[in-house]
Formats: structure tokens, sequence, C-alpha cells
């Protein structure tokens, strides 16, 4: 390719107006052998101007560009030179285009690429196995109409993909799938679905062993803490040595009714559905009444609790649920505050939906422990937890409500500073009495 252009351009107007002087002063006419050159030029320079255009018009996109000289000759091979490197570009993308595709392809999880709008772009294999999808009729079409549980539909338009939702497969409802959805890019979507079936299963039977081994453990459990209650009430006519150890059997008795309480209300839980309807709950009573039994709790402890509450804010659900699972957070606000601290419950209403906060001044918790606080039976100290009497299940119990009446539960906690626990509602839960 000649670098330098313009020279070339030069000399080859320099000869062109050369070759005119030269016919000028032949034929004795220099004007018409001026325009005579100069229309010459411009129309071989209009023809590789009309070349050029048929060449990016061609359909051939591979195809070489049209060989010339001059200065066109260096358009030409610059464009040549060009197609060649985007050639090599291209290669290069599909290669690794291809290697991505034959990867997911190989993937059991579904993998499916959707557009801002939710429309189908492309999918692996395993999405016509799990999902039903078929290529190419689907292309294009919104997964929301492919994939009809109102449950999906809710989940993919609320834009709130924080968690994984888990629904039966709509080809087989022997098959559960956890579907995870991740904007990228321009706002379109990965969806990724997985089989999880056995992990299901698994869990039911988690949950059908916990709830039969508590219906069969309640029975003799009360019938072991009966007859300790009529020994303790005739301890006079008992040898003195024995009265201790009946206060103690007696004691773990009472702890054990309490776990067995506990876990049958989780599988309770966990086993129906939330009601269609659902009455307007007065909350601001239901935290005096919460607030009472504090303090009758806390008794010599001393602790103060303050309520401020929205008295015309009301929330449909089921309010013993909601009994539960705000008693659990202020009954441990008063277990684990100092004698003397304070204990805030705050109930109110802004533009995000109505929350709860129970704030206390007691020990607090350590940061690595509140992403595993709402699991059962986990413990920040088991000899701190065994001290005041808990199960373990209190918070477990706390978000299972809070899912059921479409809540979440914030914690904020620094040791030595106490803890805040808000459950937030959404808007249209809410009422106004």
């Amino acid at each position: 390719m000649n670098q330098d252009w313009l020279g070339t351009l030069i000399r080859r107007l320099l000869l062109l107006l050369g070759g005119c002087l030269l016919l000028g002063l032949i034929s004795g006419e220099y004007a018409w052998a001026l325009v005579l050159g100069l229309a010459g030029y411009l129309g071989w320079t209009l023809r590789q101007l009309w070349r050029l255009q048929q060449w990016l018009k061609s359909s051939e996109t591979d195809a070489p560009p049209p060989d010339s000289h001059g200065i066109w000759g260096d358009i030409f091979d610059s464009l040549y030179h060009l197609q060649r490197r985007d050639l090599r570009l291209r290669a290069q993308l599909q290669t690794v285009i291809d290697r991505v595709q034959g990867s997911t392809s190989a993937l059991k999880e579904a993998v499916v690429m959707l557009d801002s709008e939710g429309n189908l772009e492309w999918w692996n294999p395993a999405a016509e196995r799990l999902l039903g999808l078929k290529k190419p009729q689907d292309t294009g079409h919104l997964v929301t109409n492919l994939v009809r549980h109102p449950a999906f539909k809710d989940y993919f338009d609320s834009g709130r993909h924080e968690e994984p939702l888990e629904l039966p497969s709509p080809t087989n409802d022997r098959l559960w799938l956890q579907y995870n959805i991740t904007r990228y890019g321009n706002a379109e979507h990965l969806m990724v679905v997985r089989d999880i079936t056995r992990l299901h299963q698994l869990e039911q039977m988690r949950k059908d062993f916990v709830a039969n081994v508590s219906h069969e453990l309640r029975t003799p459990l009360t019938v072991i803490a009966g007859y300790l209650e009529t020994m303790l009430e005739h301890s006079e006519e008992l040898n003195p040595r024995w009265s201790r150890p009946l206060q103690q059997m007696n004691q773990q008795a009472g702890r054990m009714q309490h776990l067995l309480n506990d876990l049958l209300l989780l599988a309770k839980l966990e086993a129906t559905t939330p009601p269609a309807t659902a009455e307007p709950v007065d909350v601001a009573a239901l935290l005096q009444s919460i607030s009472n039994d504090a303090l009758a709790l806390s008794a010599e402890r001393q602790h103060g609790i303050e309520l401020d509450v929205d008295r015309r804010l009301a929330l449909r659900g089921s309010e013993s649920e909601l009994r539960s699972a705000f008693s659990n957070l202020v009954f441990n606000a008063v277990k684990y505050t100092p004698a003397g601290g304070q204990i805030r419950l705050r109930w109110w209403r802004d533009e995000y939906g109505a929350h709860l906060a129970v704030q206390d001044s007691g020990i607090g918790i350590e940061a690595k422990h509140l992403p595993r606080l709402t699991e059962r039976f986990y413990r920040v100290d088991s000899s701190r937890a065994s001290s005041t009497g808990g199960t373990g299940l209190g918070l477990a119990i706390v978000k299972h409500v809070l899912l059921r009446h479409q809540g979440r539960l914030d914690i904020d906690s620094s040791l030595g500073k106490g803890s805040t626990f808000v459950c937030s509602f959404p808007l249209s839960l809410t009422e106004s009495r």
C-alpha cells in the first residue's frame, strides 16, 4: 500500500495537467484540452465510486474489494486489510460463542437468554426437557406465556430476583424446579433453572419426620409432665432427697413441651398455605398486649418498654401467627437485655410499606452470626441459650410467618450496643382504621 498517497495524487494531477497542455499545444485549444482532461479524470473517479458502492451492496460480504490503482487503489487496499481483520475477529468471536453454547448445552441446568421484555432469544437442550421449550416456534415469545404459573409471572414482573423461586415443572408435576434470574447488559435476563426434585423430596421428608415425631412425643411427654406435677404437689410425702431431681425433671419437661410446640407450629406454617382473604389485625392493640406480657416476663429485672405505634394502621393477616412472630422478637429482647435496659417497639408506615421495629439495648450479636440467625436451632452461644430457656426456633418461626405475609426480616446489631429487628410488610396488606 502506498503510504505517500498525497504526493502520488499531486504527481498524477500534474501529469494530467501536463498532458492537457501538450494536447492544447498540438490542437491550439488549451481550454478544451483542459476540460476534456478533467472530465476524463472525473469520469474515472465516478466509476471507482460506483464500483465501491456495488461492492458495499454486494451480498457476498466476504468478497474482496475491486482492484484499482492510484488513490483508489490505496483505498481498496485499506478496505481489503480491514476486511481481513474483521473476518479474523469474527472467526475468533464465533469460536468463543460456539464454545460457550457447547458448554451450556452440556449443562444439566436449563439456561435461557431473554431480552429486556422477557422474550426468548436462546436456550440450551436442558431447557427443552425441563421447561418444554421448542425451537424455533417458541423463539421471540414471552417466557411468561410459556411458563404459565401465576407465581412465576409475579416473580418475573416484580423485578426482585435476589431469592430463587421454586415451582413444579410446567411439563411434569413430579419435577420441582428452582428459577434464578440475573439481569445483565442492556436490561436483558439470564435465567438458570435447576432440577431440585431430590432436594424437595428430602425437605418434604424432613418436614414429615419433624411433624410426626413431634406429634408422637407430645402424648408421652404430657403424661410424664402430669405425673411429675402430681409428685411435686405431694413432695412432703416423698423422701426429701427427691425434691430437687423432681424439680429439675419438671423444668426440663417444660422445656421439651415448649420445643415440641414450636416444632408443631413450624410444621403447620410450612404445611399450610395462607388464607386467600384475611381480616385486618389491630397491630397497636396486639403490641400493647405483647408489651404487657413482656413486662411480666421482665419482672424484677425492670426493663423499660416504650411503645411508639400508629394506632390507625392495621395489617391484613393471621392474628395468631403475627402474635407468635412479634412476641418472639419482643421476648428475645427481654431475655438478652440486661436488667434496667430499654426496649422500644415502633409500628409505622411509609412509601415502602408498613414496618415493626423491635430495638433493645442488650448485649448485641456479632456480624458473622446475622446471616444464620433465622436457621432452625442456630445458637449464637449455646450456654447463653440454655440459661434463657430458648429453643433456637423463635426466629425461624418469625421468618416463616413473615413469608406467609409477604414480609421480610432485617437485622441490625453490634456487639455490646444492642440489636434492632425490623419486620416489613407491603402496602397492599395495610389498612387505615
